[in-house]
């Protein structure tokens, strides 16, 4: 069983909204997850995809992974920097703007190509004492 992590930085998108997206591919096979960022008309698709398609990339060359057996185990958006503006207002005031930044982590988990029948019992059953 490998595990493989791959995360965007800076994304100039609240994480709110991009939570949205990554509930629906949450817990999915890539393949699956990769066919319904296609097809989804959020905003958020396309970073997520792009980060999608970069951690199968990863698992594939770095680990030797099978593309089919790779599922995604964990997806988090987080808060990344607020940048702080000023938006001009009648009678000369002044009122703030967030601009808020997101952080996503995308971990994904699957077998490797070497991987025989034994060592995934193994892997499944603990060593009894």
């Amino acid at each position: 069983m490998i595990t493989v992590t791959a995360q965007l930085k800076k994304l100039r998108m609240s994480p709110k909204k991009v939570r949205l997206v990554l509930d629906v591919v949450r817990g999915l096979r890539v393949a699956v997850a990769e066919e319904r960022l296609t097809f989804m008309k959020r905003g958020a698709c396309d970073p997520v995809l792009k980060l999608l398609r970069s951690a199968i990339a990863n698992a594939v060359h770095n680990h030797k992974a099978r593309p089919e057996t790779l599922r995604i185990a964990g997806l988090r958006a987080d808060g990344g920097a607020t940048q702080k503006r000023w938006r001009p207002r009648a009678h000369g005031r002044a009122f703030p703007v967030r601009q808020r930044t997101s952080q996503i982590t995308m971990v994904l988990k699957g077998e490797a190509e070497g991987a025989t029948a034994e060592a995934k019992v193994e892997a499944a059953e603990p060593e009894k004492k």
